[in-house]
């Protein structure tokens, strides 16, 4: 399939209300599947205090469960670049990446985060011993979550 074809049934799937689009031809098969949107993260901010009249008690917030992330562990934080589900191997039966106390170079594969069935290996941006994995094996990551630390 040459590439003015390809273009053309992109830009057919862009404009119209098809999600997904899958053509067989003698030279191969294609399949264009648009996306439906990245969607951002959600900040969520503390609620103000609430102030109760004279003779009403106040309700009492619930508790707000901190997770063990970066901000009280010393080192780098390696996030998550996306949404995805976190693997610390390249399959089931291999050995993980690495292991609490590896020394990891910039650029060592650390794990794997499959989006939308692409597996998507993420790699140090910082030389180090890898001191915590944050992440349990299948675990569903988010975009910006924690998932080592180097120091």
């Amino acid at each position: 399939m040459d590439l003015r074809k390809l273009k053309t049934l992109i830009d057919l799937v862009s404009d119209s209300n098809v999600s997904e689009l899958e053509i067989t031809e003698a030279e191969g098969k294609v399949r264009i599947v648009k996306s439906i949107g990245v969607t951002a993260p959600v900040v969520v901010q503390p609620a103000l205090p609430v102030v109760a009249p004279p003779n009403v008690a106040a309700p009492t917030a619930p508790a707000v469960e901190v997770p063990p992330v970066a901000e009280t562990a010393i080192g780098h934080a390696v996030k998550s670049p996306m949404v995805g589900t976190f693997y610390r191997s390249s399959s089931p039966g291999s050995a993980p990446f690495i292991q609490i106390g590896s020394v990891v170079k910039e650029g060592d594969t650390l794990c794997i985060i499959e989006a939308m069935k692409i597996l998507n290996e993420i790699e140090s941006d910082k030389a180090g011993t890898v001191t915590q994995i944050l992440c349990e094996n299948g675990q569903a990551v988010e975009y910006g979550q924690p998932l080592f630390i180097v120091e």
